[in-house]
């Protein structure tokens, strides 16, 4: 099956991630980009719109048809953040392109990028944690084809990115480091995006995939 994939989140690290990996996919025959700001990339495949309202799609609905597969990786850190302010940005914000999406494209494969701990209860101490749950769940319910929740933890970003903190590039320096003392916590930015292309290709048996899931998604065969 060819991919046509919308993506969320390109100026960020996992978003540039995932789309350089779609980019020299064979099975992914275009991808739109939606961003605030251009993402910088320039390839054949790519098509690309920008839009400041990210809960407010009616003015380029016309333009999200016709795509069978959505990598949403868009994200903000907690830190210094009310709950109220964090569920707007992170689950509010989820759920206004997932419900338009679904609404456009039923046959769509949705997959989350969320990450390592989060909690499915929506009962845990760690407000980030109950949020990101809340979305995942709530995802779950919506009439796509299938839905993925991507769990990763410390990703070893990909060569050649430019979105990259200073921190991230620390952590890729020492990345077999961290793999070999906490293997259940760490995976490779290249497997989170290679396992979201198999996932709208081929499908998973698990909706939720932590960073062991994400690695052997990744590496089966294509």
């Amino acid at each position: 099956m060819k991919i046509r994939a919308i993506l969320f989140g390109a100026t960020g690290m996992v978003g540039e991630g995932v789309l350089l990996e779609c980019l020299k996919h064979p099975d992914v025959d275009s991808v739109l980009v939606i961003g605030r700001r251009p993402c910088n990339i320039k390839h054949p495949k790519l098509k690309e719109i920008l839009h400041h309202d990210f809960f407010d799609y009616s003015t380029i609905e016309s333009q999200l048809k016709g795509y069978n597969a959505c990598f949403f990786c868009l994200g903000v850190s907690s830190v210094g953040m009310k709950e109220a302010e964090y569920t707007r940005v992170t689950y509010d914000l989820t759920m206004q392109a997932a419900t338009t999406l679904s609404r456009l494209n039923p046959d769509m494969t949705f997959c989350y990028v969320s990450g390592t701990g989060t909690d499915s209860t929506e009962q845990g101490r760690l407000m980030w944690a109950r949020v990101k749950g809340r979305t995942e769940n709530q995802l779950s319910r919506l009439p796509f084809k299938s839905v993925y929740s991507f769990r990763p933890g410390l990703m070893k970003p990909t060569k050649g990115q430019k979105n990259v903190k200073t921190i991230m590039k620390v952590v890729g320096y020492s990345y077999s480091f961290w793999k070999f003392l906490s293997p259940k916590n760490a995976c490779m930015l290249e497997e989170v995006g290679l396992a979201m292309i198999q996932a709208a290709r081929v499908g998973s048996s698990k909706k939720i995939l932590e960073n062991l899931d994400i690695a052997q998604l990744a590496h089966i065969e294509h």
